[in-house]
């Protein structure tokens, strides 16, 4: 394995990667090799089998931990904060939160409901009223539809014979052409 005065181990990368990722790399691997202490029975011999698990070879346990390391320092405060049970004072406060919180959710719930059952009382005449004024505004709906397609189809009529007069002067254009092309070549 190469080794470099400034990146030690990382010199087997040689150029590649640039020397930030190369130095970053030199600090977490030797700390991600070495052997770590177990939770379980504290001996040293716990060894990383891959991202974030890791294995004590003593006790035979395979346990989760941090990517490169087994504690992270989250964990770490974690841990400690369990062990001294600092958060039992607030646990009362939470738990006063959380029934105020789901008191309001059953208020507005109930609301909500009630809302939806005056809205499914009005939907039926609002049905009433759109076919009154469905049935009144019929023969002029059907005036301006019947006017739409009489538009439509003229338009079409007229794409239509907008082609056929270009086809015709490309049909009168190509037998010129060709007749030009057959003097050039004689």
């Amino acid at each position: 394995m190469k080794k470099t005065k400034k990146v030690k181990s990382m010199g087997r990368y040689g150029a590649r990667y640039g020397i930030g990722i190369r130095k970053r790399m030199l600090k977490i691997e030797p700390k991600q090799r070495k052997k770590h202490i177990c939770p379980h029975c504290g001996f040293e011999r716990v060894k990383r089998i891959s991202t974030g698990i890791y294995f004590c070879t003593k006790c035979e346990k395979e346990f989760a931990g941090g990517a490169y390391i087994p504690q992270t320092m989250a964990g770490n405060i974690i841990s400690k904060m369990v062990a001294q049970k600092s958060f039992v004072p607030h646990i009362e406060e939470l738990i006063s939160l959380k029934d105020e919180k789901e008191k309001e959710e059953l208020e507005r719930a109930e609301k909500e409901k009630a809302e939806l059952s005056v809205k499914a009382e009005r939907i039926p005449e609002r049905r009433e009223e759109k076919i009154n004024e469905k049935e009144i505004e019929k023969p002029e709906e059907k005036e301006r539809e019947i006017q739409k397609r009489e538009k439509h189809k003229e338009k079409e009529k007229k794409e239509e014979k907008q082609k056929k007069k270009l086809f015709e002067r490309v049909k009168l254009a190509l037998p010129k052409f060709k007749r030009k092309e057959k003097g050039k070549e004689k």
